[in-house]
């Protein structure tokens, strides 16, 4: 009894208050609402909506909408289901969805327009609520209020009928996210005692062979059961002597649906805890006996925040509230994955199928690289190196599993799914190697880095590696991807480098500059080439698409060069051109018939023809470092923080994918970014607060403070760092990793 006062004391205690999970994204609406614990691989979250990827003629554009389950705007809640991706632009998941309800119980979910055609519930806007750890609504059509919480591996339900009637629970194997007839290979169901349930389904989504299962206790007994397969049943057997919908413990089919009733008084709450195992039913049943069994919905709860406290409280701000809001929601985001994956006592399901045991590493997945190797990793790498090293030996695991033996582009699940251009592993593993982190084998990392980069058949690698370029003929994304090749082979150089073998690091030194061989000086943009050698005529700089580019266009790729920022000004003609290119960026407006079919680009991210509410641009702001006009760096940077985040559920200008659109306004908010990942610099933009610490892993404060700050004193005039005066705009890895002091002096002249 003491610890639930305690618990109803203390949960809002911490930075945790002043997250809002419901900031998502403008017009997409890719929020993730509902509870999870920092990296954790249990995302428990209302589904409002079913939207089908395909009804059978094609894709199905309005599921794009529906990447994460949840639309702010949407007035019908389908149930509550255990996974899902935060803020990406395509998806999958959606797992073991619960929804309770009363009265005559529906099968089929029935639809926005036509909710009491199914088992969705209206429900109250006022009545939903969430925070870390921490989510609850009221149900109208029910009469039910629905609070949920997590541990890693466990979603923990608390449902309390509020009125009289028959009390059950549906739970539905069949719903997902980005789903499809047909998407179920195959589920199966085991009633083993009268609180107690387990589980598992195969899908063939975004991973194309995924496997789950789940293990599901009640507080009270079931009274009455069915379970149900909605498909077809063209061979029965001899099961046919039972009469399998009433009371009979097992089911299996593609179909499944499952219906629980309960003997529960009114205001009488019924717990519901779903332990998730990539590896068995057996492994969801350690989870659930580890993390929740001996525990309470209040004490899971409490848990839960002060999880999120220890995490969110490592970096404090001196702010107003709706800036601490904005601040701390966009750190939260960056903890909601990559995830766990492996049981309590080690076990995951590899890339191969089959189950191992991760020996002196956790084992993590959801690795959306192309976005995240900009900031996310590099932010992990200065807050908490031993995550970025489990990071790093799960990417290695993965190799060592691959029938390909390269490193993941695009991981979730024990699958590969291929998204994406690039092989941007390779940048987050140097970039902490070259930061200091040895918690992995350099060596292996380097062996698996080489076969990625030369593994030919993966996307135009082998005319790559023949040309020195992407020909238009073998992508259509041949320009990004052979800019993101030059990039990720610089990286290996680096890496080659700091391990003594230097003549591979002389082999990848050559091919990143292969940049250089799509630069176009009659235009001055980077520009599609044919196999011939020739520039492909038909160019549009400021297409996003059929233009060689994906998720941007020429005037965003041609300042892709982050390893070689002193080699690209001088290709666009010196510095005064390339400033005049840059300032252009940021003024020459672009026409939303050049993005009008490109999904994830949108009006609301862009600043003249800079899109920041996509990733590939992220590092440009900071260009301007590298020339005599560093300020505006910090003026674009200030610009962007107050434009493209605010405390809203449509306070972001673009997906936030898996975190690194909020990985950036940390990192900017601070004063600085990682403008190369794979060097030891920080590229000095604009302190967005007065004051700002941060707990680093080792213990040790590192310390942000600003001088003369004033509406007047717009200017970094001078940044000092442990008492030393900065002669360039940059700050070194090693200079803060240990903590230290950073001072920026303000002033208002440039």
């Amino acid at each position: 009894m003491f610890f639930s006062v305690l618990c109803l004391l203390t949960w809002a205690q911490g930075n945790s208050r002043y997250v809002n999970p419901f900031i998502g994204t403008k017009h997409m609406g890719h929020t993730f609402p509902g509870p999870s614990l920092p990296w954790g691989f249990v995302q428990l979250s209302p589904d409002t909506d079913t939207v089908p990827y395909s009804t059978g003629t094609g894709y199905n554009p309005k599921v794009y909408e529906y990447c994460a389950g949840y639309q702010y705007k949407d007035s019908t809640i389908v149930g509550f289901s255990h996974t899902h991706m935060h803020g990406t632009g395509h998806s999958d998941l959606g797992d073991f969805l619960l929804m309770p309800g009363t009265g005559p119980v529906k099968l089929n979910q029935g639809t926005a327009t036509h909710p009491d055609a199914g088992y969705r519930s209206r429900y109250d806007k006022s009545s939903e609520r969430a925070q870390a750890g921490y989510y609850t609504v009221f149900l109208k059509d029910y009469d039910i209020q629905v609070e949920l919480t997590t541990t890693q591996r466990v979603g923990v339900h608390r449902y309390t009928w509020k009125s009289s009637g028959e009390k059950w629970l549906l739970l539905d194997l069949v719903h997902g996210i980005y789903n499809y007839d047909g998407k179920v290979v195959w589920s199966s169901l085991r009633v083993i005692n009268d609180t107690l349930v387990t589980g598992y389904r195969q899908t063939n989504g975004w991973a194309r062979q995924r496997f789950i299962y789940f293990a599901m206790s009640f507080s009270h007994p079931v009274k009455f059961y069915a379970l149900l397969n909605q498909d077809r049943e063209l061979y029965n057997g001899f099961w046919r002597r039972w009469r399998m919908d009433e009371n009979f413990p097992e089911r299996s089919g593609r179909r499944l649906k499952a219906v629980f009733l309960f003997d529960l008084q009114n205001n009488e709450p019924l717990t519901v805890k779903v332990a998730l195992s990539g590896v068995s039913c057996q492994g969801a049943l350690k989870n659930l006996k580890v993390e929740a069994s001996p525990y309470s919905f209040d004490e899971i709860r409490y848990k839960a925040t002060k999880a999120w406290d220890a995490e969110l409280d490592r970096l404090t701000i001196e702010a107003d509230e709706n800036h601490k809001v904005i601040f701390y929601t966009a750190l939260y985001h960056t903890m909601l994955s990559p995830n766990i994956y492996q049981d309590v006592d080690g076990c995951y399901r590899g890339l191969d199928g089959e189950i191992h045991r991760a020996d002196n590493f956790t084992n993590y997945t959801v690795f959306s690289l192309w976005d995240t190797f900009r900031g996310l990793h590099p932010l992990m790498v200065l807050l908490k190196p031993s995550l970025s090293a489990d990071f790093v030996n799960s990417m290695l695991a993965h190799a060592r599993q691959s029938i390909h033996g390269i490193l993941p582009v695009w991981s979730h699940h024990a699958n590969e799914n291929w998204c994406m251009t690039g092989y941007h592993a390779l940048p987050v593993i140097a970039d902490a190697w070259i930061k200091g982190i040895r918690g992995f084998d350099g060596y292996e990392a380097l062996q698996a880095m080489v076969r990625s980069a030369t593994y030919q058949p993966y996307e135009g690698l082998g005319d790559y590696m023949r040309l020195g370029y992407v020909p238009a003929q073998s992508s259509t994304v041949s320009v990004s991807t052979t800019l993101e090749y030059a990039y990720d082979d610089w990286n290996l150089m680096r890496m080659a480098e700091s391990l003594g073998n230097d003549s591979l690091a002389r082999v990848f030194k050559g091919r990143s500059l292969n940049w250089r061989n799509l630069y176009d000086f009659e235009s001055g943009f980077m520009r599609p080439k044919l196999s011939n050698g020739h520039f492909d005529k038909s160019f549009d700089p400021l297409d996003t698409q059929g233009q060689g580019f994906i998720e941007g266009n020429a005037w965003t790729y041609s300042f892709f060069v982050p390893h070689d920022p002193k080699g690209l000004i001088q290709q666009m003609g010196g510095e005064m051109r390339f400033v005049q290119r840059l300032d252009s960026l940021f003024s020459v407006e672009l026409p939303e018939q050049y993005y009008a079919n490109t999904e994830d680009i949108d009006k609301v991210g862009i600043i003249g023809n800079y899109v920041h509410g996509n990733e590939p641009g992220h590092h440009i702001p900071y260009f301007y470092n590298y020339t005599h006009q560093p300020w505006k760096t910090g003026e674009t940077v200030e610009h962007i923080l107050m434009t493209f985040y605010s405390n809203a559920p449509n306070g972001l200008c673009g997906n936030d994918d898996c975190g690194q659109m909020s990985a950036w306004y940390i990192f900017s908010a601070m004063g600085f970014y990682p403008f190369c990942p794979g060097s030891d610099e920080y590229a000095i933009g604009k302190p967005f607060f007065n004051k700002l610490s941060v707990k680093l892993e080792n213990g040790n404060m590192l310390n942000i403070k600003v001088k003369n700050k004033s509406r007047h004193n717009r200017f970094v005039k001078e940044v000092w760092v442990n008492g030393k005066l900065l002669e360039q705009p940059f700050i070194r890895h090693e200079e803060i990793c240990n903590g230290g002091e950073i001072i920026f002096v303000m002033d208002s002249r440039m």
